[in-house]
């Protein structure tokens, strides 16, 4: 499977004329061409079919955190000591202000956002207690282990381990209370994003891709009844990437 690059379908191209291709269905392992959100994409159509085919990713993208490095002449070789990586999605139910409600599942991150210039107002509970009565921020944002190097580390939220089973919940922006920074919650976590005031101060949801506008109230979860497997080469796990992570520059 190949994103809609130049770079990605020349790939493809070549990796079809030397290996064959099938429908990801009667396939043994899916292999994805493509960036980071190509590979989000391809990870939703494997959960929403049922599948349980494991996803090898080739960057052919910029950043490539859940990618491999393109090398088609040892890809079999590759696949046959890959190392695989369970992810559980997050589940989002957001509802909308004219009362029709979404759902949507994302492997990075939910995150709500203001969508006008005046600052978003949210209440957060926690599973069913009120922990925050009011947040004044641009957002905030419930993120996957996996998803806790991408938006939510660039909002200053804390990386977790993969077998941490933590949900960071990280403010966007926060403007009062100022200084909190977010909390660390336990994976069985039952998360709920109230909109305040949403007809002065509308708020967007978005689920990894997927955008609902104007919405007053979204629920998130992480499903464990549902996972995706990603297959990373020897010494370059995800896990490993994660610990990586947090020694940057």
């Amino acid at each position: 499977m190949a994103a809609p690059t130049e770079t990605a379908r020349a790939e493809l191209d070549r990796l079809v004329a030397r290996y064959g291709n099938c429908h990801p269905g009667d396939a043994e392992v899916i292999v994805c061409l493509g960036g980071d959100g190509f590979m989000l994409e391809t990870l939703r159509v494997v959960l929403e079919a049922g599948f349980t085919t494991p996803v090898y990713g080739m960057n052919c993208g910029s950043v490539g955190f859940l990618m491999n490095p393109t090398n088609e002449e040892t890809l079999p070789e590759r696949l046959s000591h890959a190392q695989a990586a369970t992810l559980h999605p997050l589940r989002m139910t957001a509802t909308a202000a004219h009362g029709e409600v979404f759902e949507a599942l994302a492997l990075n991150d939910v995150y709500l956002f203001r969508q006008t210039r005046q600052a978003a107002k949210l209440r957060i509970d926690v599973d069913e207690h009120v922990r925050l009565p009011e947040l004044i921020c641009d957002g905030a944002l419930l993120a996957t282990p996996a998803g806790s190097t991408a938006y939510n580390l660039s909002a200053h939220g804390p990386i977790v381990p993969l077998s941490g089973n933590l949900l960071p919940l990280t403010p966007i922006c926060a403007f009062r209370p100022r200084r909190w920074r977010g909390a660390l919650l336990p994976s069985s976590a039952h998360v709920a994003f109230t909109v305040l005031e949403h007809e002065k101060r509308p708020v967007a949801a978005v689920a990894d891709s997927m955008e609902i506008r104007n919405v007053v109230s979204v629920q998130v979860r992480e499903d464990r009844s549902l996972s995706v497997t990603l297959l990373f080469d020897p010494g370059q796990t995800l896990s490993e990437r994660i610990v990586s992570e947090q020694f940057s520059a």
